[in-house]
C-alpha cells in the first residue's frame, strides 16, 4: 500500500525539473516562413519541404546556402535557430538565386515572361500554373486542348484506366423494365 502511494507521488506530471523548461523556453514549436507554419522539431531541410514549390533537392541546397551565409549549424532543428537565422532563411527560401542556389533546383528555368531563372513558391505558384494552362489552351495546343477537356496529357493509355474523367468507355447496363 505504502509503494503505490509513493509511485503516485513520483509520476506527477505537472512537476518537471526548472532546467527543462528552460530548454523549452529557447525552443520554438512553430516557425513561420514564407507564410507557412513549419514544425520547430524538425531539421531546417525536412521542415522547409512543408512549403509548397521546395522539394527535398531543394530544399537541401537551401539549407546548404543557409549554413554558408550564416555558419548556423542547420542540422540541428529549426527551433533552435536565431531569429536572425531564421530571417535569413525567409530571404533565401522566396530569392534562392541570390544566394548561389543553382538555376537547376529552380522551379521556373528560362521564365517565358522574364526569360530568365527563378524560384516561386505557394500562391505564386499556384497563379503560374494556372496562367500556364490558359496560354496553352488559348493557342490549341495538344497538352493546352488534353488539359481543358480533363484527359491525360503525357500519353498515357484511356481505353482501360483513368476512368470517370472522360466519356463512359465500359459496358453500361441498361435499366431493367418493369
Amino acid at each position: 500500500m505504502i509503494m503505490a502511494e509513493e509511485k503516485k507521488e513520483a509520476k506527477k506530471p505537472h512537476e518537471r525539473p526548472h532546467h527543462a523548461q528552460e530548454a523549452k523556453l529557447d525552443e520554438r514549436l512553430i516557425v513561420r516562413v514564407a507564410d507557412v507554419d513549419l514544425d520547430g522539431k524538425k531539421p531546417v531541410a525536412l521542415a522547409l519541404v512543408k512549403i509548397r514549390g521546395i522539394g527535398m533537392r531543394t530544399a537541401k541546397n537551401i539549407a546548404v546556402a543557409l549554413e554558408r551565409e550564416t555558419g548556423a549549424n542547420v542540422s540541428v532543428e529549426l527551433g533552435k535557430l536565431e531569429e536572425a537565422n531564421v530571417k535569413k532563411l525567409q530571404e533565401i527560401v522566396l530569392d534562392p538565386a541570390k544566394f548561389r542556389i543553382p538555376a537547376w533546383s529552380l522551379n521556373r528555368q528560362k521564365d517565358m515572361e522574364t526569360g530568365g531563372s527563378k524560384h516561386i513558391v505557394m500562391a505564386e505558384l499556384e497563379f503560374a500554373k494556372r496562367t500556364d494552362l490558359q496560354r496553352l489552351a488559348e493557342i490549341k495546343s495538344y497538352r493546352g486542348l488534353r488539359h481543358s477537356w480533363g484527359l491525360t496529357v503525357r500519353g498515357q493509355r484511356t481505353k482501360s484506366t483513368h476512368r470517370g474523367k472522360g466519356k463512359v468507355v465500359g459496358v453500361v447496363r441498361k435499366e431493367v423494365k418493369k
